[in-house]
C-alpha cells in the first residue's frame, strides 16, 4: 500500500501543466477625429475659443489615453469614453500634436499621432492684472497663517475644493519652511504689455524630485522637501483656464501660464498653468494640476 502511494505521488509530482497567454493582438485601425469648434472655410482654425472636440477609436482596444500637446511634458490622460473637448489656451494660432495610445489585452498597445492647428483669443480682465501686479509689480507668498493654504483634491471639472487634504496653520514650518519664505514677484512690463515672474528662494524650493518636477538641478530622487534652488525669472501670460470647470463653479476662468521650466508658484510642480479661482488686492487662491495623475493642488497666497 505504501509503495502504491509513493508511485501515485511521483506520478502527480511529474505532471506538467500548460499555460497560454491568450490573444495578445495589439489594437489596430486607430483613428483620431479633431473637430475645431467654430471652424469655417474662411476661419479654418476656429472661433478663437481654442476648443477642439476629440474622438478616438481603435479595434480591439480596451482603454485609451491621450496626450494633447507633444510640445509639453508627456501627460497621458485617460479617456474612458474616447471622447472629450480640449481647450487649447496658448494665445494666437498654434499647431499641437495629439498622441493616442490604445491599450489591448495583456498590456499590448498601439500609438497614433495627429496634428491640429487652432486659434485662441483671450483678453484678461483688467481687474485681475491690477490685483496681481498692482499695475507694475507686486510680490506674493504662501499665506501660512490661514488653514487650507495648501490642499489636495481630485483633478476634475466637478470639484474645486481640497477635499482630500488641507493644511493647518503653519503646518510646513517644521519640515519645509522654504514653502513660506519663497516669494513670487509678478510684473507688468509697461513698454510692451508683457508679463514676467521673478521667483526668489532664500531657503530653496519646496518640491518633489526626479520626474515629479521640472525645476533644474533638483535631485533625481528623494522625498517631498526643500531643495537648494537659486530661483529664476521667466515670462508668463494670462490664458483662459483649460480645466473645463462648469460655468457655475467659483473661478475667474483665467489662468497664469508660466513659460519655461525655471519658475513656479508656491510649489515646484510639473504643470505650468495655475487657475485663478479667486483674486483681489489682498488674497489669491490658485489651483494647479498636481504631479500625480488625478490630483489638484490648491494654494492660498497673500501680498508680501
Amino acid at each position: 500500500m505504501l509503495a502504491a502511494l509513493l508511485v501515485l505521488g511521483i506520478h502527480y509530482g511529474c505532471t506538467e501543466k500548460t499555460y497560454t497567454m491568450g490573444d495578445l493582438t495589439a489594437p489596430s485601425d486607430l483613428s483620431i477625429s479633431a473637430t475645431i469648434v467654430g471652424a469655417t472655410t474662411a476661419s479654418p482654425t476656429g472661433d478663437g475659443s481654442g476648443d477642439v472636440k476629440i474622438v478616438v477609436n481603435a479595434k480591439n482596444a480596451l482603454a485609451y489615453k491621450v496626450d494633447f500637446d507633444a510640445n509639453t511634458p508627456l501627460d497621458l490622460v485617460y479617456l474612458p469614453t474616447g471622447t472629450t473637448t480640449k481647450k487649447y489656451t496658448t494665445l494666437g494660432t498654434n499647431t499641437y500634436r495629439i498622441t493616442l495610445v490604445a491599450y489591448g489585452k495583456g498590456g499590448s498597445s498601439s500609438t497614433l499621432t495627429k496634428d491640429v492647428t487652432v486659434r485662441s483669443d483671450f483678453t484678461v480682465d483688467p481687474a485681475i492684472v491690477a490685483a496681481l501686479t498692482n499695475g507694475t509689480s507686486k510680490t506674493w507668498v504662501v499665506d501660512k497663517s490661514v488653514a487650507g493654504h495648501f490642499g489636495v483634491g481630485p483633478w476634475s471639472d466637478g470639484s474645486v475644493t481640497p477635499e482630500w487634504w488641507s493644511a493647518s496653520v503653519n503646518e510646513k514650518v517644521a519640515c519645509c519652511n522654504c514653502f513660506y519664505t519663497a516669494n513670487f514677484t509678478f510684473s507688468k512690463v509697461a513698454a510692451d504689455g508683457t508679463y514676467s515672474l521673478k521667483v526668489t528662494t532664500p531657503d530653496g524650493a519646496f518640491t518633489k524630485t526626479g520626474s515629479l518636477t521640472t525645476l533644474p538641478g533638483i535631485p533625481g530622487s528623494g522625498d517631498e522637501a526643500c531643495y537648494s534652488y537659486s530661483g529664476g525669472t521667466g515670462a508668463f501670460t494670462f490664458v483662459p483656464s483649460s480645466t473645463g470647470v462648469a460655468a457655475t463653479t467659483p473661478s475667474t476662468k483665467t489662468s497664469i501660464l508660466l513659460a519655461g521650466n525655471n519658475t513656479f508658484i508656491g510649489y515646484g510642480a510639473l504643470q505650468k498653468e495655475y487657475e485663478i479661482l479667486v483674486i483681489n488686492a489682498n488674497y489669491m487662491y490658485l489651483r494647479v494640476q498636481g504631479t500625480e495623475t488625478g490630483n489638484a493642488w490648491y494654494l492660498k497666497m497673500k501680498p508680501l
